[in-house]
Formats: structure tokens, C-alpha cells, sequence
């Protein structure tokens, strides 16, 4: 599926490249980093895309200082134009660039596109001494009944593999992250530009998840995991 990123097809799919979610997720990102008083002088994404997160999080934390790589040509070329003294983009694989050490190292809507994201996060996982990752958590009872989400995101956005909670943390653990914290996201409820399917499920999914919120995840969707580990 790297091809997706190396042409200009994923451009094509997603012309805006998701920019328009860049503030909802900087602000979910730098809410975790403040409540559990994560050292943040040196922040780095790895698939930072056309550089909206990282630039969010720069007025953030005035004193840090951002790196952002990113493999598609298309994103890299949007994000180095919009350079700072502080934040700086590099078209390359972090993973070639495994002696540089940062203080936090984020991986947002990442791994779900990656082939063999088990050795992806072996290998980043000494990158940054703490670790922030963004996880759709595409499986649920609704979507894997109606089908058509699921291939959708495949298709549209490159998601290659499909995780629910336990899942997603069991193979963080797996390839021998600790977990320090993760919180749900309602990315379905709270993004810009939803789909009218998912307006219609905003209140239901509100509904259940007031009164159970791992069980209306695993049912009906809509939501993301973010998780802090070491």
C-alpha cells in the first residue's frame, strides 16, 4: 500500500489531507501530554503528513522543538512550505533515522497503514523516550456487519488493518510498550465533514456510550483510542 503515498493517489482521495482534523487532534494530544506532565522539548511525528498537527502543538508548547517525516512526496511538499524556526519536515523513513532520541514521539493515524506494523513499532519504539499514538478503532459489531466501512476506509484512506480497543493495546504491548494511559476519542461524533450516516448515529452513539462506553464502542463505532506509553 505504500504506493498509495509515493504517487499521488492518496492526494487525489484525500485532497485536503485531513488538515481540517489537525486542531481536534493537536488539542486531544496536548490535554494527554499536560495531565500526565510529559517531557515535550523535543516532539517528533513520524507520517506527519502536510504538518498541521505538529504546527498546532508549536503554539502549544512555546519552548519546543518539532520534527515532522513524512514518505509522500505530495505531503511533504505542502508541509515544508509552511517551515518555522522551531518546526522543521523531512521527506525520509524515521526509522533510517534511528539515533536521533526524542523527549516524544507521536504516531497519529499511522500504523493501521502500515504492511508489517508489528516491526514498524519495534522500530520506532527507541525513537522517543515516551510515545503517543492516534488508533482508529475501525472493528465494531456495526461495521463489520454493513461491510461497506470498513472497505471504504480501505479503499479511500489506506487502512490496511482493523483494531478494537483490546486489540490495539495488545499489540502495543506485544512489541513491548508499556502503557501509561489512553482515553477514547469520538472522532465520528466530533470531526468536521461527517458522512449522514454518521450524523444520524451521533445520538445513539452519545446514548450508549453515557451508560457503557467500552460496550458502545465495540457496538456501534465512531470513536478512536489515544494512548500514551513508554
Amino acid at each position: 500500500m505504500r504506493e498509495m503515498y509515493d504517487s499521488d493517489l492518496y492526494a487525489e482521495k484525500n485532497p485536503t489531507w485531513h488538515e481540517e482534523d489537525a486542531p481536534w487532534k493537536a488539542g486531544h494530544i496536548e490535554r494527554m501530554i499536560r495531565k500526565n506532565k510529559v517531557p515535550s522539548e523535543t516532539i517528533c511525528e513520524v507520517g506527519c503528513g502536510t504538518g498541521e498537527i505538529l504546527l498546532n502543538l508549536e503554539s502549544a508548547f512555546p519552548e519546543a522543538v518539532l520534527s515532522g517525516y513524512e514518505i509522500s512526496p505530495a505531503a511533504f511538499n505542502r508541509a515544508k512550505q509552511k517551515e518555522t524556526a522551531r518546526t522543521k519536515f523531512y521527506l525520509n523513513d524515521l526509522i533510517g533515522e534511528s539515533a536521533s532520541k526524542f523527549d516524544l514521539l507521536l504516531a497519529i493515524d499511522v500504523f493501521e497503514h502500515v504492511e508489517d506494523y508489528i516491526a514498524f513499532l519495534k522500530k520506532i519504539r527507541d525513537i522517543g523516550r515516551f510515545k503517543i499514538f492516534h488508533i482508529p478503532l475501525d472493528l465494531s459489531v456495526q461495521s463489520v456487519f454493513r461491510s461497506r466501512p470498513i472497505m471504504n476506509l480501505r479503499q479511500n484512506v489506506g487502512h490496511i488493518h482493523y483494531f478494537y480497543k483490546d486489540t490495539a493495546l495488545a499489540a502495543l504491548k506485544d512489541c513491548g510498550y508499556s502503557i501509561i494511559d489512553s482515553q477514547y476519542t469520538a472522532s465520528r461524533l466530533e470531526l468536521p465533514n461527517q458522512s449522514l450516516s454518521s450524523r444520524l448515529m451521533r445520538l445513539p452513539r452519545r446514548m450508549a456510550y453515557a451508560a457503557d462506553p467500552d460496550f458502545a464502542v465495540r457496538l456501534l463505532g465512531g470513536y478512536s483510542l489515544l494512548v500514551l506509553a513508554e
